[in-house]
């Protein structure tokens, strides 16, 4: 299973980007979290097969249609992986 830490920057918060990451996700069967940050970026982790990780990597350089994606920051995650996908609070 690969894990990875996010970081999206941009329009991404006041768009839906939240709520499009977690329906991303779940149609790929990856488990995680994303939330807001008070920085104005989006933060999340996924975690799931290699193919579908580099898919939703993809698809989040695009984002929602009212987003604006500047850049898809990536590391890997150490934590552990959660068994479900969450919309987390604003950090």
């Amino acid at each position: 299973m690969r894990k990875i830490h996010v970081v999206i920057t941009g329009t991404v918060q006041g768009v839906g980007y939240r709520a499009w990451c977690e329906r991303a996700a779940l149609t790929r069967q990856i488990v995680g979290w994303v939330r807001n940050r008070a920085d104005g970026s989006v933060e999340a982790v996924f975690c799931g097969d290699d193919d579908e990780i580099e898919d939703m990597l993809a698809t989040c350089h695009r984002g929602p249609a009212a987003a604006a994606v500047s850049e898809v920051k990536v590391n890997r995650y150490e934590g552990e992986a959660p068994g479900i996908f969450m919309v987390l609070p604003t950090a």
